[in-house]
């Protein structure tokens, strides 16, 4: 029943023409809960542990951490711009930079987009965010909508903390990715190791014994071996290998911004699940 009542309420608040919204929420701050979920997507119990983990996560990092779900996108809008008009016009953002990053679900035409602001732009890179979207799309698409927002959270209270060492996650230090290639590289040694003990042992057990002859006569073709000849000729040649350089990306990483209608900048991506 309070997912039908909340369902009513922010559907009529959201896709009504927020373009046309007055209300200042530099001055008004938060209107909504950090989880608002139109689209029915949670259960009650889903709802509210999502919603204390979300708070705390924003309240300890001072960074609002934000999912809002829909049916759909009011008119006329692109699953960013939508997100955009939601973070600004609802008062998301903590500080005076209004620090964030919202998680826009659409379940009409199943878009998914990202907007980030203040330090939200700086935690959440370009392939930061692309890495979130990684860990949480299978269960999206399969929906499993409580564990895709619950990993998102994790995640974000992973960049959050990681970007206040001075280096967010990027292209060069995503999480586990020096982990990840250290596995890697023991998996291909223990895989060669074992491939050449097979092979050696296939190849031994192909050997025979012999009994080693007196004669080298016996080794050889009647008339075949002739060590007299008038001309010998040997073919030499020279192998030179040199390093192919690879092409290094021009792509140096942080996130790209653009502006909302309401005039801040933010950084974002969307996509389908």
């Amino acid at each position: 029943m309070r997912n039908k009542i909340i369902a009513i309420i922010i559907s009529v608040l959201l896709l009504s023409s927020l373009s046309a919204l007055i209300i200042s929420a530099e001055s008004e701050g938060r209107l909504l809960e950090r989880v608002e979920d139109t689209a029915g997507l949670l259960t009650d119990d889903e709802y509210y542990g999502l919603l204390e983990k979300l708070d705390e996560i924003s309240e300890r990092q001072m960074c609002d951490v934000v999912i809002i779900t829909v049916e759909e996108l009011d008119e006329g809008y692109t699953p960013t711009e939508f997100a955009d008009d939601v973070f600004d016009y609802y008062g998301f953002g903590i500080g005076e930079n209004r620090d964030g990053i919202l998680l826009l679900i659409s379940m009409e035409e199943r878009d998914w987009a990202i907007s980030t602001r203040g330090y939200g732009i700086t935690a959440f890179t370009d392939a930061g965010q692309e890495y979130i979207i990684d860990m949480i799309i299978d269960d999206l698409g399969n929906n499993n909508y409580a564990s895709a927002f619950n990993t998102f959270a994790e995640q974000c209270d992973e960049f959050l903390t990681q970007a206040k060492t001075g280096e967010p996650f990027d292209i060069n230090n995503l999480p586990g990715s020096a982990r990840d290639h250290l596995t890697e590289f023991f998996l291909c040694a223990v895989l060669g190791i074992s491939m050449g003990i097979a092979i050696a042992n296939s190849m031994k057990s192909k050997l025979k014994t012999v009994k080693a002859a007196v004669s080298a006569g016996n080794y050889t073709v009647k008339d075949s071996l002739n060590l007299v000849s008038s001309s010998d000729t040997f073919i030499t040649r020279r192998v030179t290998r040199s390093v192919r350089q690879s092409s290094s990306s021009d792509d140096s990483g942080g996130s790209s911004t653009h502006t909302s209608s309401s005039g801040a900048t933010h950084g974002g991506s969307s996509g389908k699940f």
